[in-house]
């Protein structure tokens, strides 16, 4: 190859930023690496958010003017599609932390390819996969 890259960093379309972060930064424990301009009632649009070496971007859906009251059932269904692996070694300890902050979880489990994972979706059904080798 005749050029490097290095990390990588997944950008999500949400909803609703409060509530999103409310859940990456408050719930799973990122940090604000970087974000947009936030508007004079604090409301910003897009942020890049890192925990250790794991990080995400979450960019605004809609224009605040141009936001539906509701998001499209058919749309949030499809996000169904897209999953977010994480590495995390102490999968029982994450799961219990979100269970007492009401996450619904599937596991953890040890698949037959020797990874244990622990599923869960965020508030805009984008699944996200805790994962560690066993």
């Amino acid at each position: 190859m005749p050029f490097d890259m290095q990390g990588l960093c997944p950008l999500l379309s949400v909803y609703d930023m409060p509530r999103s972060l409310g859940f990456y930064r408050d719930v799973l424990g990122f940090e604000i690496h970087m974000s947009s301009d936030p508007e004079p009632d604090g409301h910003i649009d897009w942020v890049w958010l890192r925990r250790n070496d794991a990080n995400l971007m979450l960019n605004t859906m809609f224009e605040r003017s141009h936001r539906p009251p509701e998001l499209d059932a058919v749309r949030i269904a499809a996000h169904g599609d897209t999953q977010i692996y994480i590495g995390c070694q102490d999968l029982d300890a994450a799961a219990q932390s979100l269970q007492a902050a009401g996450i619904t979880v599937r596991g953890p489990m040890v698949r037959p390819f020797g990874m244990k994972q622990l599923f869960f979706r965020d508030p805009d059904n984008y699944e996200l996969c805790f994962q560690w080798r066993v």
